[in-house]
């Protein structure tokens, strides 16, 4: 209800705390690191997530170049919620990783059909905005390295063939294209996770997280 009519800044709020659970799991698994811990795939684990967080970093910095972040109001709002739930996340993830995972599952499942509803609504008008410098650097003449590495769960495309995403912006209305794409392939790696203990699950289907079934005895 707060940002009905204000969608950038209501971005720069969710990526403002989107990345901070990716933080918040590299400090946890760096003090295991520093601790003796040398866990297979810890390493692997780290990268991914290191990217993850650098790829919600470049969603935040696309939405503050379109204005998000121009009212001291809703800076102080995202900081204040980021600092708060990056202490809350360490908790949960210091617990139990799978349920600190299953919480992000449903954010950036949240986060998705945001965007999804926003791009719906707002079709016509975004395809006749400009691409900012800020997504066009990241999208299409960064390396793609980190980009890649954040994507654990490829898909095929209609050919039936395995490639890289590589993102082509025509205008802003495809930069929220793969801003909200983005959303599904952090949520495909934390429901295989939440499910399996690994990033790339078993086979190419992913579901979503399903309650345990309640035994009565």
């Amino acid at each position: 209800v707060l940002y009905k009519d204000n969608n950038y800044a209501r971005f720069f709020v969710l990526e403002t705390v989107a990345r901070v659970p990716y933080f918040a799991y590299l400090s946890v698994l760096h003090l295991r690191e520093t601790f003796g811990d040398r866990s297979p795939g810890l390493g692997e684990r780290m990268r991914t997530h290191y990217a993850e967080a650098d790829n919600e970093l470049h969603h935040l910095l696309i939405m503050e170049s379109l204005g998000g972040n121009s009212s001291i109001v809703d800076r102080t709002i995202a900081q204040t919620m980021a600092f708060g739930y990056y202490w809350y996340v360490i908790g949960v993830y210091t617990v139990s990783e799978q349920a600190a995972y299953h919480l992000s599952e449903l954010i950036e499942n949240h986060a998705y059909n945001t965007y999804d509803g926003f791009l719906k609504s707002n079709a016509d008008e975004l395809k006749g905005l400009p691409v900012p410098d800020i997504a066009r650097k990241y999208y299409e003449e960064d390396n793609p390295f980190l980009f890649d590495l954040f994507c654990t769960v490829k898909e095929p495309d209609e050919d039936g063939q395995y490639s890289d995403r590589r993102p082509k912006l025509a205008s802003l209305y495809d930069v929220f294209v793969n801003v909200r794409n983005d959303e599904r392939e952090h949520w495909k790696t934390l429901c295989n996770l939440v499910q399996y203990d690994d990033m790339q699950g078993k086979g190419g289907m992913v579901e979503g997280t399903k309650p345990m079934p309640v035994i009565e005895g």
